[in-house]
């Protein structure tokens, strides 16, 4: 008796929208053309409320550098953008985490268009932010966490403070440097950097079973990195 093949895990799909949008989860304007991803029972979500806004956009191109970018990547997400002269979606870049982006341009370092690439990119990131409010941000976040790792802070405040983002720096209350919008800047870090969320959405996981899933490491790193009471 044949045995059918196991079907290919549908990959995540980030859409960039022709139309002002708003998040279904944390009702901010997004705006127009803003990246958004659908999830059923839902709606639109921001990537911040996708947990997708720590990934980095690859454009389409050098289909070495996505193919390896996506091998290393434990979880990616494929960009893609309505053509009106088409009349259809087309694929933009992929989405991957930036370690993975990494690993893949140090494979390709023999081309000086890669290195070239990682300038611009590197360019691109400096030239969105706000180095004033960004060293408020990471100033707050010491505030609050006086026991994280030093470099920590900067990192979360360069990453939730990157304009146009929508990420939670960039929303009402981080502009107000509410420590709540700070204390969710430090929770997406940790989520993302110190525990194995990332794996358990790339095998498929439910984002709330993988939240759940993680919470108690969550406050773990929180509890360390906290004032003792």
């Amino acid at each position: 008796m044949s045995i059918a093949p196991k079907p290919e895990k549908e990959e995540l799909k980030v859409f960039i929208s022709n139309r002002s949008s708003t998040c279904d989860e944390c009702h901010e304007d997004l705006g127009r053309k803003a990246w958004i991803t659908l999830v059923r029972d839902i709606g639109a979500l921001c990537l911040s409320c996708a947990d997708l806004d720590h990934l980095v956009f690859l454009a389409s191109g050098d289909a070495a550098l996505t193919r390896r970018a996506k091998k290393y990547s434990v979880l990616s997400a494929v960009v893609l953008k309505w053509s009106r002269a088409r009349r259809r979606y087309e694929r933009q870049g992929l989405m991957v985490e930036g370690s993975a982006l990494d690993l893949a341009e140090e494979e390709c370092l023999a081309d000086f268009e890669v290195r070239a690439m990682r300038r611009e990119r590197e360019a691109a990131r400096r030239a969105g932010l706000d180095s004033q409010f960004v060293q408020q941000f990471a100033k707050k976040i010491r505030e609050l966490f006086p026991r994280m790792e030093t470099g920590r802070e900067q990192m979360i405040s360069e990453h939730a403070c990157l304009k146009y983002s929508g990420r939670v720096g960039r929303s009402d209350m981080g502009r107000r440097l509410d420590e709540e919008a700070v204390r969710l800047a430090v929770v997406a870090h940790i989520r993302h950097r110190e525990t194995n969320y990332d794996e358990l959405l790339g095998r498929g996981w439910d984002r709330s079973d993988a939240r759940s899933a993680v919470a108690e490491r969550i406050y773990e790193v929180l509890h360390c990195w906290e004032v003792e009471g």
